[in-house]
């Protein structure tokens, strides 16, 4: 059994400009409002779309893997309001199947439970994370994101490490 060294990314602020590298932020608009150019990065020409309520129970703030889609972008958005962290790093040499993301280039966001979140495609992330049991999530992939288009990397088994996100007061 190996030892793990523990790597604490303190999640920071959620704003568009910080989140550029990995994605965009949807805030709510009103209805009617033009096309903008964050809900541009939206792409699922590659397959079938899909929108679905994701439940997750017990998801502490870390992680030893961390996973990207190459085929498509993802959005994500808290059910009833509650905040939530995020870890990212960004989707470098995305067409690239053995590309791997640096350790240095992992952050983390506290994500306001009333905007969503979408990842450009190749966004390495991990989570959602939250406090409590149970939390759901919409989650607009495709229908088969979860079977052909999730590579992962394994912090554990090739670095060593252990990330923990750190959620300032």
């Amino acid at each position: 059994m190996t030892t793990l060294t523990t790597h604490r990314i303190t999640a920071r602020p959620l704003t568009p400009e910080a989140f550029e590298p990995f994605g965009a932020v949807l805030a709510a608009t009103p209805d009617g409002a033009l096309f903008s150019e964050q809900e541009a990065l939206l792409d699922l020409s590659r397959g079938t779309p899909r929108f679905y309520v994701m439940s997750l129970t017990d998801k502490p703030p870390a992680f030893t893997g961390i996973t990207r889609h190459r085929a498509v972008t993802q959005a994500l958005a808290a059910v009833g309001g509650r905040p939530w962290l995020l870890a990212v790093a960004p989707p470098y040499n995305v067409d690239d199947p053995d590309a791997v993301p640096s350790l240095d280039d992992i952050t983390a966001f506290r994500i306001p439970g009333d905007v969503a979140v979408l990842l450009r495609r190749g966004t390495w992330h991990s989570g959602p994370f939250f406090d409590g049991e149970q939390m759901s999530f919409f989650n607009l992939e495709l229908a088969d994101t979860n079977q052909v288009d999730h590579h992962t990397y394994r912090l554990d088994r090739e670095l060593g490490v252990k990330c923990e996100v750190v959620a300032p007061s």
